[in-house]
C-alpha cells in the first residue's frame, strides 16, 4: 500500500529571498531597533531600525510597514516603505510605487518605479578598484569621469557631460505616469 500527502499536510515553506535564494529573515512589524543591524543572511524589514544595516552580499527589503532611519548596505536593496538613509547597493536598488527614500543612492543599476518618492543623488560609476578593472579610468578624451550627480556639477571643477545632454535639475524626484 503506498502512502500519498495531501497539500493540507505539507508545510508552509520558507520565505525565500528573490530568485529562489538562501532564507529571508523578517524583522516583525512590533520590532524597533536602536544600534548596528549585521548579519550574513536575507532580511526583509517589517518594524523600525535606527542607526545602521550592514547586510554585505545580502538582500535587505524595506516592507511597506518599514520605517528606517539608518544607512543601507546590501548586495540588492528594495524599499518599499520609508527610509531616510543613504543606501549602498553592490548589484541594484529599487524604489516600489509605496517607497520613500530621502538619502543618496549608490548602485550599479536603480529602479525608481512609478510612484516613488525620492529626495537625493545617485551614483551608479563603479567603484574605482572595479573602475581601473573595466579600464574606464577617465572619461572620453581622457579628461575625467564624466560624472554628473542630480546636486550639480562635478564638485572638483567644471561641469562635464555628454554633448548635447540638459543639466540635470535639482535633486527632488517623484516617479509617475
Amino acid at each position: 500500500m503506498a502512502w500519498t500527502r495531501t497539500p493540507d499536510q505539507d508545510p508552509a515553506p520558507a520565505p525565500r529571498a528573490p530568485g529562489g535564494g538562501p532564507r529571508v529573515s523578517t524583522l516583525g512589524s512590533t520590532i524597533a531597533i536602536k544600534g548596528d543591524l549585521t548579519g550574513a543572511e536575507d532580511l526583509r524589514i517589517e518594524g523600525s531600525v535606527e542607526g545602521t544595516i550592514r547586510l554585505d552580499g545580502q538582500s535587505v527589503v524595506v516592507s511597506e510597514s518599514g520605517r528606517i532611519t539608518a544607512d543601507i548596505h546590501g548586495r540588492s536593496i528594495c524599499v518599499e516603505g520609508r527610509v531616510k538613509g543613504n543606501l549602498h547597493g553592490e548589484k541594484e536598488i529599487i524604489i516600489r510605487p509605496s517607497g520613500q527614500l530621502e538619502g543618496n543612492i549608490t548602485a550599479p543599476s536603480v529602479t525608481l518605479e512609478n510612484g516613488a518618492k525620492f529626495r537625493g543623488s545617485i551614483d551608479m560609476e563603479p567603484t574605482p578598484g572595479r573602475r581601473e578593472a573595466a579600464g574606464a579610468e577617465t572619461g572620453p578624451a581622457g579628461r575625467g569621469s564624466g560624472r554628473q550627480s542630480a546636486a550639480g556639477p562635478d564638485p572638483g571643477g567644471a561641469e562635464r557631460r555628454p554633448a548635447g545632454s540638459r543639466p540635470v535639475p535639482p535633486a527632488v524626484a517623484t516617479a509617475e505616469s
